[in-house]
């Protein structure tokens, strides 16, 4: 049964590395599926007669409530109960139901995103005994957290993105998390890092500060004042450092205008945004996809394996999809069980 202490729901060497990196990346992740099928074949995964608080910073956000719909079916599924609590995407109150899962003496927490406010909430549980997994936040007071690679969603589409490009232009970046949520900081960061090697690919300044509410929106009006600024030849790309729901609003800010010079890219690749990805002459050309499902299910999985008595590493990653052009967003769209875009 749920509580929700808030309101409820809310050919080339790049190219033969590209294929090793991926193969690496399956190998690693079948290695990760085996080590957890075989723990819970061997009937030692388990949450039965445990109580376990799942807090999410929001529900509103694809991605968001995949990620807690995936963490608190599978608690379920190994036995457990949940306590859940939503912080209405407001990063204080996030914090905040941490203290409500304390009170309520849950045994363990896993926590779905936040930003720095719920670093003490996380040191005050540990300092009590609970034990608290991450999802999306890395913390020296959590046990483990479970993410995407960041890392390589951030060089990946570095690559994609000035790859497109021709190696040369000038893109605008829409980053306005870069400084207060690490995803976003490596993400971006290493996006950056990649352009370093692409000395003819300018970065237009300031960069844009995206609105996480009515993001697209936002990010329609945003880029129709850009492109006024910067006519036909004069931009070539426009990139959201850190997720894509702004990307939805610059595309309809390209098509409003008539440009057809601009690319576009992003992170995260959720439904949404592949299939934009996959209409004829669609002008968001690179993604990289996250399955946050699949990150709620293993962070799941990890806390029947830390009663178990396993040791986890300090971070699970899970594994990505690297989206590049229209064909590759239909097979991801269904590879990732969307269904199918003809």
């Amino acid at each position: 049964m749920f509580w929700f202490g808030q309101q409820v729901r809310g050919g080339t060497f790049y190219q033969m590395g590209e294929r090793i990196m991926k193969k690496l990346l399956a190998a690693t992740s079948a290695i990760a599926v085996l080590s957890v099928s075989t723990v819970w074949a061997q009937g030692q995964l388990s949450l039965d007669g445990k109580t376990i608080g799942v807090a999410v910073v929001g529900t509103q956000h694809f991605w968001d409530r995949e990620a807690f719909n995936g963490a608190t079916s599978r608690v379920e599924e190994l036995g457990g109960t949940v306590v859940a609590v939503d912080g209405g995407r407001d990063n204080q109150v996030h914090a905040d139901n941490h203290d409500v899962l304390m009170n309520r003496g849950v045994d363990a927490v896993i926590s779905i995103l936040g930003d720095g406010a719920v670093e003490p909430k996380f040191e005050a549980l540990q300092a009590a005994g609970i034990p608290v997994f991450s999802v999306d936040h890395p913390s020296p007071h959590v046990v483990n957290n479970t993410t995407s690679d960041n890392y390589y969603m951030g060089t990946t589409i570095g690559r994609y993105m000035a790859d497109a490009m021709g190696g040369a232009g000038k893109v605008a970046v829409f980053n306005a998390f870069e400084n207060s949520l690490r995803i976003c900081g490596i993400r971006t960061g290493l996006w950056k890092y990649v352009l370093q090697d692409y000395p003819e690919i300018e970065i237009i300044q300031p960069e844009l500060a995206e609105e996480f509410a009515n993001a697209p929106e936002d990010a329609r009006r945003q880029t129709l004042d850009l492109l006024s600024q910067y006519p036909e030849g004069e931009i070539d790309a426009i990139h959201v450092g850190c997720w894509d729901q702004p990307a939805i609003g610059v595309v309809q800010a390209l098509e409003e205008s008539g440009r057809t010079d601009v690319l576009v890219t992003a992170l995260d690749g959720g439904p949404d945004t592949l299939e934009i990805m996959a209409e004829e002459g669609s002008p968001f050309v690179a993604n990289v996809a996250q399955q946050p499902r699949l990150i709620g299910q293993t962070a799941a999985e990890n806390v029947a394996r830390y009663f178990a008595g396993d040791t986890l590493l300090p971070q699970t990653y899970v594994e990505v999809v690297p989206i590049n052009g229209p064909e590759e967003a239909k097979a991801a769209y269904k590879e990732l069980g969307y269904g199918e875009i003809n």
